[in-house]
């Protein structure tokens, strides 16, 4: 998502161009060129594939939508199988009305519905809790604490981005105590002012955020897996494909 601007080829290309190891997929750039395309490009490729986004979105209104969410999980599960990812990330989805403690037991079951399926194919789930600024439409789990306890009751992991997390107070706690369930660790930054909540992350030392710190206590509970930059950014969505990729290389290099 960092080079949304470029198909799954120019990423996977653009990757191999400036010495990136890795790449995460997201769903809606498979579609565009088909599941089994995608995963004959990249196998080509040699790159390894961190993680495929997103599955979860569970609450519904309706017992038929939250089945239809479910199967699309599955199918998310299948996807990241296919793609030779063990991790999918879980984006869990906000209320449909005004009952968040009933939205975050919808999260709960939807989990469980898809879990076995998940062994099966050998793909692990990871909770990435929001920040609780996008409480109301993307993900009522809005911390690393409501992550683990939900985790630690299922028997999955979680992911940990920094733009989501690094606000909170109990935050280093937090990572020790989700030792052994870390799926997935996201760089990026805060910028001040916010620019977009959405599209207003910021490049790697452009913003607030004690990234390496961070980086460090991950690293101290045990996780030694990909680090994935993900910055949804407009303003770097229009900067030339390389010239991002060659600034966003830099600035891993020095602040993570």
């Amino acid at each position: 998502m960092t080079t949304d601007q470029w198909s799954s080829l120019e990423a996977i290309e653009g990757c191999l161009r400036h010495g990136v190891p890795g790449i995460a997929f997201w769903r809606h750039k498979i579609a565009e060129v088909g599941l089994a395309e995608t995963a004959r490009m990249v196998r080509g490729s040699g790159l390894t594939v961190s993680s495929l986004c997103r599955g979860g979105m569970f609450p519904a209104a309706t017992k038929p939508e939250r089945e239809t969410r479910i199967d699309d999980n599955k199918r998310a599960i299948d996807e990241a199988a296919e793609l030779g990812t063990d991790v999918l990330v879980l984006v869990c989805g906000p209320a449909p009305d005004k009952d968040i403690d009933g939205a975050r037991k919808m999260v709960e079951d939807g989990i469980a519905a898809v879990k076995e399926h998940a062994d099966v194919r050998g793909v692990k789930l990871g909770i990435e809790p929001l920040h609780p600024m996008f409480a109301g439409d993307r993900s009522v789990i809005v911390s690393l604490a409501q992550a683990n306890g939900m985790a630690e009751r299922l028997g999955v992991g979680v992911v940990i981005d920094v733009y989501h997390v690094w606000w909170d107070p109990d935050v280093y706690a937090q990572i020790e105590r989700a030792r052994g369930r870390i799926l997935g660790f996201h760089v990026n930054d805060w910028i001040v002012p916010l620019p977009d909540m959405l599209k207003g992350r910021g490049m790697m030392g452009d913003g607030v955020i004690e990234i390496r710190r961070l980086r460090e206590a991950v690293d101290r509970a045990g996780y030694t897996g990909p680090i994935e930059v993900e910055i949804f950014n407009q303003k770097l969505y229009d900067m030339p494909g390389d010239d991002l990729m060659k600034l966003m290389v830099e600035r891993f290099e020095a602040t993570s």
